[in-house]
């Protein structure tokens, strides 16, 4: 019965951020409730408190559902020791991601949740460091790559790692961007690829 009753409550919080995505992303969060939520996800507003002290909340859940797989998916492929170059493994690990992107729409649907449809003010204000979190994590994680492309000199020569990893980091938000916002044709995710390509070229020795 505890088993069941927890069972429940698991699918209504899922029902919940599944409704709280979709109403994000047809309205907005800041025109979102969580009435509106709730009406969405058919449960009482007070099954949504139940689950989630406020909006804020909601919405790092509902970013959290996609974030955590397709990180540790990427991460995977980054940190792969099948791949004996590092320079090789951050072009695999952004090919990755930005497949991911293509692919699912419910990934999609996400980023574009939170660079598009959501302003960071009032009761939002506080919590754009915690959103920015994953973007300081990734360029960590790729310093840390181009220092061992570096050490293994793969990493073209005369060239600092950490600046590197900056221009990569700020190439991966300008193409994430220039994803969302234009779709461009419908080979974009081939056409994504070959950036990739001819970015990490001039990187290598």
């Amino acid at each position: 019965m505890v088993r069941k009753t927890r069972e429940e409550a698991e699918k209504t919080r899922k029902q919940i951020v599944d409704a709280a995505r979709a109403v994000f992303h047809r309205c907005g969060v800041s025109r979102s409730t969580l009435e509106k939520i709730a009406q969405e996800a058919g449960v009482t507003r007070g099954a949504v408190y139940w689950h989630f002290k406020d909006k804020a909340e909601l919405f790092f859940a509902v970013r959290e559902d996609i974030f955590v797989p397709l990180l540790e998916r990427t991460d995977s492929i980054l940190f792969s020791e099948a791949y004996g170059d590092p320079l090789d493994a951050i072009q695999a690990s952004l090919q990755e991601f930005f497949r991911v992107l293509d692919d699912c729409a419910v990934v999609r649907e996400v980023f574009e949740i939170m660079i598009l449809r959501c302003e960071y003010v009032q009761e939002f204000a506080g919590v754009q460091e915690e959103v920015n979190r994953p973007a300081i994590d990734f360029l960590a994680k790729i310093e840390r790559m181009y220092v061992r492309a570096a050490e293994r000199r793969t990493l073209r020569a005369g060239l600092d790692p950490f600046a590197a990893a900056r221009d990569t980091w700020a190439f991966t938000s300008g193409l994430l961007h220039l994803a969302l916002e234009c779709r461009l044709e419908e080979n974009l995710a081939t056409n994504i690829g070959q950036m990739i390509v001819s970015h990490m070229a001039l990187r290598r020795a």
